[in-house]
């Protein structure tokens, strides 16, 4: 038995048993890096450096470009690095940062794509008040507030887990340090505090989702009154990719940390945590970006006028 003041490390869950699984594992996660990585520098890139895309919508791809490169750099270099040479140690310091940070981007990006689908409901619903409910100034505003809100629930989560008495030894069943995995070694009642966090923070999400779903919902209505077979077909290609890819993002996320522990195996685990933590972030730039006209443009003339300097 030990406690936390004991702890020096923690031992994730490797992402397989043999060593050739752990390579493949590595080469993936190494693609997905370097593609998320390379997309989502593109729209940042392309976003700054383009007037012309200097628009709410924009705006808000590039702080959600950043999310995402946070996410994945947060968990996704560590496991590799485990994979690559067979251990499965983290730092007690390293795992409280893994999981401020995590919970920072991945809360980020949750009000980002509300902010998002506001803006999307806004431009088709209420097309001649748009510059007055997203002018330049309330777009800054709302970026700041969704970076501010994840700030603080990343930080009282993270106090509050990592304040709690450790003595079930040291091992997570996850490749990455999360809240459920650390109250599993708590010997402390206390620990319902911070399940009902999760509680909170998990109708918050909801909550999120249900102004999602119904702002898409008067986004199709409004879509289906449009005359031109073409320009509907446009705003459903747009809109129903954006809305599997965060019913994914948030099913999986909130069944990760609500299921009973009776259903918990590691593979189940490991399949979430990769379906909300790895994949959202990966899909992000193709779903919602570089599907837009515009931006793959200004991508063109930027990857263009790089070529053209060497």
């Amino acid at each position: 038995m030990s406690n936390s003041s004991s702890i020096s490390h923690f031992l994730l869950l490797p992402l397989a048993d043999t060593r050739q699984l752990q390579l493949l594992h590595f080469c993936l996660f190494l693609g997905i890096s370097l593609a998320a990585l390379l997309a989502n520098g593109l729209i940042i890139s392309a976003v700054a450096c383009s007037h012309h895309l200097h628009t709410p919508m924009f705006f808000f791809l590039l702080n959600l470009a950043l999310t995402d490169l946070g996410c994945l750099c947060t968990t996704v270099p560590k496991a590799m690095h485990n994979s690559l040479w067979d251990t499965r140690n983290i730092s007690y310091a390293g795992c409280a940062a893994q999981i401020f940070f995590f919970l920072f981007f991945i809360s980020d990006e949750l009000f980002l794509l509300t902010i998002m689908c506001y803006n999307r409901y806004v431009s088709i619903c209420k097309p001649l008040h748009y510059g007055t409910l997203l002018g330049s100034r309330v777009c800054a505003y709302m970026a700041a507030a969704a970076w501010a809100s994840g700030f603080l629930y990343s930080l009282l989560h993270t106090a509050n887990t990592f304040s709690l008495p450790l003595c079930h030894g040291n091992a997570l069943g996850q490749f990455f340090c999360e809240v459920p995995h650390i109250l599993k070694l708590s010997c402390s009642k206390s620990y319902l505090r911070e399940i009902w966090l999760l509680a909170v923070s998990v109708c918050l999400g909801f909550g999120c989702f249900v102004f999602i779903v119904f702002s898409y919902l008067q986004i199709f209505r409004a879509v289906l009154r449009i005359p031109s077979e073409q320009g509907r077909h446009k705003a459903f290609s747009t809109c129903l990719p954006h809305l599997v890819v965060l019913s994914l993002f948030i099913s999986t996320g909130t069944f990760a940390n609500l299921k009973p522990r009776s259903v918990s195996f590691p593979s189940l685990d490991l399949s979430l945590s990769v379906l909300y933590s790895v994949v959202p972030s990966a899909l992000n730039p193709l779903i919602y970006s570089l599907r837009n006209q515009e931006l793959k443009a200004a991508v063109w003339r930027l990857m263009a006028g790089g070529f053209q300097k060497h």
